[in-house]
């Protein structure tokens, strides 16, 4: 999950929402990379910059399609899970999107999300902090 920790230069860290629709048939979780394609949001793929970071979540049934979201900004930083070792990692890399988007590997080819810190992440499935 992308969790906003900081917007650099600005006066709070709290983004201002977007209520948009979700592409029919699809499920989004809280904190999952999007695309607004379409006019609709729909899971951002692994080597897509996203352009949201969901604040709500809807399930594939649902009927009601419209959540908040976050528009993402260059000076926006994220806390998120990293799906593999990132120990060959350093500040500047740049890493694809899990496939679930709620997350990033430590894959570098074709990267989206530039690695700020790796806070001292060891391990598959420990935190580090990103902006796109």
């Amino acid at each position: 999950m992308f969790k906003l920790i900081k917007i650099e230069n600005g006066r709070q860290n709290v983004p201002e929402p977007e209520y948009l629709d979700v592409a029919a048939s699809e499920a989004v979780a809280i904190g999952e990379a999007l695309v607004l394609t379409a006019g609709k949001l729909t899971k951002c793929g692994a080597t897509a910059t996203p352009t949201h970071i969901s604040m709500g979540e809807v399930s594939a049934s649902a009927t009601k399609r419209n959540i908040a979201a976050c528009r993402v900004e260059s000076n926006q930083v994220y806390e998120v899970e990293c799906s593999a070792v990132p120990a060959a990692l350093v500040p500047g890399d740049k890493v694809t999107l899990t496939t679930d988007a709620l997350g990033v590997t430590a894959t570098k080819d074709s990267g989206v999300a530039k690695v700020v810190a790796l806070n001292g992440a060891a391990a598959a499935g420990d935190k580090i902090t990103v902006r796109f």
